[in-house]
C-alpha cells in the first residue's frame, strides 16, 4: 500500500509555470513506476507524464511535450511535475498514480491514486 498526496496547484496566467509534487508514504517509494493524469470537467482522466522507478524512462502526452518535465527524488519520496507554458487547455485535476511494474497509459493500470490538485489557467 502507498499513499499518495498532491500538492502545488492552483491559479495561474497563460504562459505562467507551476509545480506539482506528489509526496508518497508506504512501501518503498523508489519501486513504484509513476504517473501524473489530468481530468477536466466533462472529459475522461488522460495520462500527461509518466516516470519508472529509476527515473531513466519518461512519457509524456503529445499535448504537453515541450513544456511539461517530470522527475523524482526517491530519497524524499516525492515526484514532481513542472510544467511551463501553461495553456488554457490543461486546466484541470491533476492526480498522482503509482503502480508497481512497467506501466501504460490508463488508469486502469495504476493501483494507488492521491486525491488531485486543481490547476486552473486563466487566458
Amino acid at each position: 500500500q502507498v499513499q499518495l498526496v498532491e500538492s502545488g496547484g492552483g491559479l495561474v496566467q497563460a504562459g505562467g509555470s507551476l509545480r506539482l509534487s506528489c509526496a508518497a508514504s508506504g512501501r518503498p517509494f523508489s519501486r513504484y513506476f509513476m504517473g501524473w493524469f489530468r481530468q477536466a470537467p466533462g472529459k475522461e482522466r488522460e495520462l500527461v507524464a509518466a516516470i519508472s522507478w529509476s527515473g531513466s524512462t519518461t512519457r509524456y502526452a503529445d499535448s504537453v511535450k515541450g513544456r511539461f518535465t517530470i522527475s523524482r527524488d526517491n530519497g524524499k519520496n516525492t515526484v514532481y511535475l513542472q510544467m511551463n507554458s501553461l495553456k488554457f487547455e490543461d486546466t484541470a485535476v491533476y492526480y498522482c498514480a503509482a503502480d508497481l511494474g512497467l506501466r501504460g497509459p490508463f488508469p486502469s493500470e495504476y493501483a494507488y491514486w492521491g486525491q488531485g490538485t486543481q490547476v486552473t489557467v486563466s487566458s
